[in-house]
């Protein structure tokens, strides 16, 4: 039977398919009531859902990566679809087709992956050469990195998403780095492709958005020190010297500092001009990756408005022509 995608779906659907579940929490009614809030998702976009008259126990039943399907109707609410569930169970992995659910394909991700080895090995400084072509040998490293998100659920969250992010502000690092004399463009190629690396290990592998436990405990900028760390040591007993320590300073400064601010997350605020030039790039990657998958992601499609996207506090307007949708 073909299944119908959400951008597919119309107001006032019986609905009865399978979707992955990107988030789910328990939340309180005005009469203290719980009911699910969920974000289901496919291939084609994602779209809010709840189940009315739940309690702690539905949570065991399946977790935020998870497919289920799910029964129920679709309404319009605040000016966006979202789906009232009635039943719902969990799918396992096995029986579903990963193309459904894939926002990429595999040839897109090895093209981000062939672009930013290409941009890389243009790197000039011989031990920043020597210290990423370290990873970029590393089969193991590569593959997690192909195989990883760059977040749970804002942006680039899916499979591939991370090499894709990081291939996007190596090319905009390339094409900003000669309008700044002062920027060490070598420096900022390595920051930019070190700065999310500790995410290959923050994030479970799979079809599922979850964290690991050490990403839970440490996050992926403590991690991302470590792996910078081991390579380093690599790298100085391959060439038989140290690495320039303030070099490796900056480089350091550049991984803690890159959110920006500490409300963000940051460990340091931006202190070098490659720190801060790292911070905009994946600043604006980011925002306007959450904003296309938004624009493109949720329905109805024929609305100028998406619905309020709580993460950014604010809706996004598509246009007249809905934005190219």
């Amino acid at each position: 039977m073909t299944r119908k995608y959400v951008n597919q779906l119309r107001p006032e659907e019986t609905v009865n398919e399978v979707f992955q579940v990107t988030s789910r929490q328990l939340r309180p009614n005005r009469n203290g009531i719980l009911y699910l809030q969920m974000r289901l998702a496919d291939r084609t976009g994602s779209l809010d859902a709840r189940m009315w008259n739940v309690d702690e126990t539905i949570l065991n039943r399946f977790d935020a990566g998870d497919y289920v399907r799910v029964e129920g109707t679709t309404q319009i609410f605040q000016g966006a679809i979202q789906l009232i569930v009635s039943r719902l169970q969990r799918v396992p992995a096995a029986e579903v087709d990963p193309s459904d659910f894939s926002l990429v394909n595999t040839l897109e991700i090895d093209r981000a992956m062939n672009q930013l080895a290409e941009r890389l090995r243009g790197i000039n400084n011989p031990h920043l050469r020597a210290l990423i072509d370290s990873f970029l040998l590393d089969e193991e490293f590569m593959a997690k990195l192909a195989e990883s998100p760059a977040a749970v659920s804002f942006h680039h969250a899916y499979r591939g998403g991370l090499a894709i992010h990081i291939a996007n502000m190596l090319e905009m690092a390339a094409s900003i780095a000669p309008l700044y004399p002062l920027l060490d463009k070598d420096l900022l190629l390595a920051g930019v492709f070190l700065h999310d690396i500790g995410k290959i290990n923050e994030f479970a592998g799979g079809s599922e958005l979850t964290y690991t436990d050490s990403g839970q405990l440490l996050g992926h900028i403590t991690i991302g020190l470590e792996l910078l760390a081991e390579a380093v040591d690599k790298v100085e007993k391959l060439l038989g010297e140290t690495f320039p320590e303030e070099l490796l300073l900056r480089l350091k400064h550049m991984l803690v500092s890159h959110h920006g601010e500490y409300e963000f997350g940051s460990v340091r605020l931006p202190m070098t001009l490659e720190a801060m030039a790292l911070h905009c790039l994946d600043y604006l990657d980011s925002r306007m990756a959450a904003c296309v998958e938004r624009i493109q992601g949720d329905p109805p499609f024929d609305n100028t408005w998406t619905a309020f996207f709580p993460a950014l506090n604010r809706k996004l307007y598509r246009g007249t022509n809905n934005g190219g949708v």
